[in-house]
């Protein structure tokens, strides 16, 4: 039996990615939170024929308790959509304390649980995770990932678009770094099968990768950012974790992850210069989360180290607000305990 939870279920990436993973054959019990409609939510997925049994949670009378006790993955979209004009640090500024709140309910309800942050900016509200994790004692860097998977997603899509392959799925592109703008690192080089980009049209398909939300913020007219290609990502990674939990092997698939906790991830770090804690790159799964994080960093071009070297100096500074913030939150907690 496998229970899920989905928290910001009723946003715009909750809704479609609950409707996902409530069609799932890999979920048995789906548990819906957020702080409006999420029972309506599930009322409305409830009427479908599949096997998952759906529930609602408000804040009020335990919610996120009832929602998370018994829990082996939950999935976390919630926070506010980026809208036009919006720096990824106005989004940190809202959404950091709402998974900080979040994190500690898991820490409390579902310790051994599989973490899938979507919530942006992943780049920090990962490092708030695991430091909220650390200050509980149940961290477990194996299974906290940040979802980079819509990254990938779109160097397929956007790569195919400029070669005439008609089925991106059929393209594979390693992303590595992080999850915003310069910090996103496509690796045209290490491309299965091989690509071939004409020199005039590398820049603009490396720039539409790194900022594709942007386009879909923009064509949505300021009413939401992407939603539906992220809520089909969020499920994509979240069933590849439950397929390899269930025992099925060589299932790879991009994360932001906390490097000296995993598999490998040693091997990354002293790739990227030993002074990033936190990296995405290809994860291998396995029966309890990462299995082995793959190190695609030695191979890249003269191009690719340049994207490189952009990325590590903005995803220090986002890693480092991270930590500072959830560090900060836990002492002044303590002070107004005492």
């Amino acid at each position: 039996m496998v229970k899920a939870a989905v928290l910001g279920a009723a946003g715009g990436i909750g809704q479609p990615l609950s409707l996902l993973l409530k069609i799932s054959p890999l979920v048995d019990e789906l548990s819906l939170y957020d702080v409006v409609n999420s029972p309506g939510v599930a009322a409305d997925l409830s009427h479908i024929a599949t096997p998952a049994e759906t529930k609602g949670f408000l804040a009020a009378d335990d919610g996120l308790e009832k929602a998370l006790t018994g829990c082996d993955i939950v999935v976390i979209p919630a926070g506010i959509p980026r809208k036009p004009g919006m720096t990824r640090q106005d989004l940190f500024t809202i959404n950091a304390g709402i998974v900080r709140t979040l994190i500690q309910g898991v820490a409390k309800f579902c310790p051994k649980a599989y973490v899938l942050i979507i919530s942006n900016p992943v780049n920090s509200t990962v490092p708030i995770a695991v430091e909220t994790l650390k200050e509980a004692g149940v961290f477990d860097a194996k299974k906290v990932f940040g979802v980079t998977t819509l990254d990938v997603v779109r160097a397929s899509t956007f790569t195919a678009a400029v070669t005439g392959e008609v089925d991106p799925r059929k393209i594979t592109i390693p992303v590595v770094g992080g999850h915003s703008g310069e910090t996103i690192v496509p690796l045209l080089s290490a491309a299965t099968p091989a690509v071939s980009i004409p020199e005039d049209k590398y820049a603009a398909l490396i720039k539409r990768i790194q900022f594709g939300g942007d386009e879909v913020v923009q064509a949505k007219a300021g009413a939401g950012s992407a939603t539906l290609s992220m809520a089909y990502a969020g499920f994509r990674f979240a069933e590849a974790v439950l397929k390899a939990h269930k025992g099925e092997k060589n299932i790879v698939e991009p994360a932001f992850v906390y490097l000296p906790g995993v598999p490998g991830g040693q091997e990354v770090q002293a790739a990227i210069g030993g002074q990033l804690e936190y990296f995405a790159v290809p994860i291998e799964l396995g029966t309890e989360g990462v299995a082995k994080a793959t190190n695609p960093i030695p191979n890249v071009t003269e191009a690719e180290k340049k994207l490189l070297e952009v990325a590590y100096t903005g995803l220090a500074d986002n890693i480092k607000n991270g930590i500072a913030f959830a560090q900060e939150k836990a002492v002044a907690e303590k002070e107004q305990a005492k």
